[in-house]
């Protein structure tokens, strides 16, 4: 383990209030990182734990849980803290919370066909049928998602 890791987790120990037993053990700092994602005032130091992260995996999982709760300026950097290796999963997520703020919003994009859709994730579609009462957005889901459950939870959001 790194120098760098440990001084983070004792960070998170002391902001958090959530003592880990044994360091080397991951499962112990995912309950701390679970603790501190809970926690604005930990979140730099969180981050620095994920920048020093040993455990991929263990990172991602992290910046996951991370990402709805992060302002949408903060998202990138939280992605570039992860090993290459893991960072395609949070980075598509990244993307698509953005997409799903946009539509939202009201702000997303205004033609609304099957390609668009195909693009979407079952994550993002789900949730989209889910959070946005665009008409628009939810008869291209209602006619375009991917599986029934996407096209039935459309359908039913439109009424």
């Amino acid at each position: 383990m790194s120098p760098a890791l440990r001084d983070a987790v004792r960070r998170l120990e002391v902001l958090t209030g959530t003592a880990v037993p044994d360091v080397a053990d991951g499962h112990a700092r995912w309950e701390l990182y679970r603790a501190a994602l809970a926690s604005d005032a930990a979140r730099p130091a969180l981050l620095a734990a994920v920048e020093s992260e040993n455990d991929a995996a263990l990172a991602s999982g992290v910046v996951g849980e991370a990402l709805e709760r992060l302002p949408r300026t903060d998202r990138e950097t939280w992605v570039q803290a992860l090993d290459p290796s893991v960072r395609a999963f949070s980075a598509r997520r990244a993307q698509e919370l953005g997409t799903l703020e946009d539509l939202r919003s009201g702000a997303g994009v205004r033609e609304f066909g099957p390609e668009l859709v195909d693009g979407w994730s079952d994550w993002l579609q789900l949730r989209i049928a889910a959070e946005v009462s665009d008409p628009s957005v939810l008869r291209a889901l209602a006619g375009s998602g991917r599986t029934k459950r996407i096209r039935r939870a459309a359908s039913e959001a439109l009424g």
